[in-house]
């Protein structure tokens, strides 16, 4: 059994997780085209809207390692217009149920399903959103990572505009009957994240980083109710996380890992969009894995390490056929790495803290 950790920072209320396990195979992040919606989508729960029937379901949710098969199945759709990104999300469930009611507490003590975004793909400034089956919200902003001590979490952003409607297929809190699932219908406002009042977000033929997941518990009937089933020591058990893209391991806040919404500028229905992960996306990628042979190298020897050959064997890393060789430099303010591109001649750095720069 794997367990987790989960850190739940009260006064903020934010949460970190770690898994025991390390990933030992690379995982490709999903990708998924969001095409431009016919009609305005009204956000009622259901999926009768012409445009849903258009867009295609993505691949079903995997176990958050990747390794195995979901007890449950569940999957996306996305669409967008000029004002909202569409979410329509279904979870196979033969239990729906919720308890939570007060917006902004932890969402996850339920069954829930939560979007993270991060509009410019440097891993910093994200955004999360979480709901249960009785559509309460925890919506919060995320300065960095957890791994990451310094970060700043908001649990008072709220997504101004955020437009959201659950319907169950079966009814909600009755253990005495089998239900089919539920569905999640959402509209997210452009608006709400943006970084300055004039600036123009809204990513057109651009590409977001962003992920699903889907928090499952075991659970116990007590005095007719649901709730989360203990061991024997009262402790709840573990939940299970499935996921869109999967991560690895045990944790979401590896944004760098997140999938890759492409919103097209077609009309969902009149064309097919082939959309392909930029290579300068996979040389981020190795980045972010030397990022991380750095800190394990820091955690082992005490110290940073001082060049690449330190912390690979050949110095070079493979791209689509093309070596890369990465530069590690030290600094009085930390350490950074810089590969520069084959693909777009552009300088791809990451820097002591992971944060991610373009120049």
């Amino acid at each position: 059994m794997q367990f987790k950790i989960r850190f739940i920072c009260i006064l903020i209320g934010c949460f970190s997780t770690i898994s025991c396990a390390q990933s030992k195979t690379e995982i490709v992040p999903k990708t998924y085209i969001a095409y431009k919606a016919l009609e305005e989508i009204k956000i009622d729960g259901d999926d009768s809207d012409i445009s849903w029937s258009k867009a295609q379901w993505s691949e079903a949710f995997i176990d958050i390692e990747g390794v195995k098969k979901p007890t449950y199945n569940t999957q996306v759709k996305m669409l967008w217009d000029e004002t909202y990104f569409y979410i329509l999300a279904k979870l196979e469930e033969p239990h729906v149920w919720a308890n939570l009611k007060q917006r902004d507490t932890i969402i996850f003590y339920d069954n829930d399903f939560e979007i993270f975004i991060d509009p410019d793909s440097d891993t910093f400034n994200y955004y999360e959103l979480e709901l249960n089956a009785l559509n309460t919200a925890w919506d919060l902003f995320v300065s960095k990572p957890y791994r990451e001590t310094d970060g700043v979490v908001l649990n008072d952003w709220d997504i101004n505009g955020l437009k959201s409607a659950i319907k169950v297929d079966g009814t909600l809190n009755n253990p005495k009957d089998i239900d089919k699932g539920w569905m999640i219908e959402l509209a997210l406002p452009w608006s709400a994240y943006k970084t300055s009042y004039f600036e123009d977000n809204i990513p057109i033929d651009k590409f977001w980083r962003v992920n699903y997941s889907r928090v499952n518990w075991e659970h116990d009937i007590v005095d007719g109710k649901y709730s989360r089933k203990k061991d024997g020591n009262g402790k709840s058990l573990h939940e299970y996380n499935w996921v869109w893209s999967p991560q690895g391991v045990i944790n979401m806040h590896l944004p760098e890992k997140w999938g890759y919404v492409y919103f097209s500028s077609n009309v969902v229905g009149t064309t097919e969009d082939v959309f392909q992960i930029p290579n300068d996306e996979k040389i981020k990628w190795k980045l972010y894995q030397l990022y991380r042979m750095q800190k394990q190298y820091f955690n082992k020897n005490k110290k940073w390490a001082t060049s690449i050959d330190e912390l690979l064997v050949d110095n070079t890393l493979i791209v689509d056929n093309n070596a890369l060789e990465p530069i590690l430099e030290n600094h009085s303010t930390g350490w950074s790495i810089t590969i520069n591109s084959p693909f777009s001649d552009k300088q791809l750095i990451i820097e002591q803290d992971g944060n991610f720069i373009t120049k």
